[in-house]
């Protein structure tokens, strides 16, 4: 499975951006899509994911009601709206898949997912 990110660039606070990660094929091994960031000096950490069978999503506090990951089957591509951006989400974002269907627990981490494509830097001006 191959990933690919895009959609990433320069914005000011308070504005919006969309990412793309395109699957090249959709399978037992992308049951479920999220993304991640990484902040400079930071670790890498959970931000959103969305299940295929159901469209069931799931998000981090931190982005909770300013984030929509949603899904297109037919483009084989998940996407990752973000509205009234925040300096402090400036960072490079990955998309990731893996091979289970259902959130099982509140937290994840990047053990969680098997698949990765490359980052898309997003940079949020104040």
């Amino acid at each position: 499975v191959q990933l690919q990110a895009s959609g990433g660039g320069l914005v000011q606070a308070g504005g919006s951006l969309r990412l793309s990660c395109a699957a090249s094929v959709l399978t037992t091994s992308t049951n479920a899509m999220g993304w991640f960031r990484q902040a400079p000096g930071k670790e890498r950490v959970f931000v959103a994911a969305i299940t295929w069978r159901d469209g069931r999503t799931h998000y981090s506090d931190s982005v909770k009601g300013r984030f929509t990951i949603s899904r297109d089957g037919a483009k084989n591509t998940v996407y990752l709206q973000m509205t009234n951006l925040k300096a402090e989400d400036t960072a490079v974002y990955s998309c990731a898949a893996a091979r289970w269907s259902k959130f099982y627990r509140d937290s994840y981490n990047s053990s969680d997912f098997d698949f990765w494509g490359q980052g898309t830097l997003v940079t949020v001006s104040s």
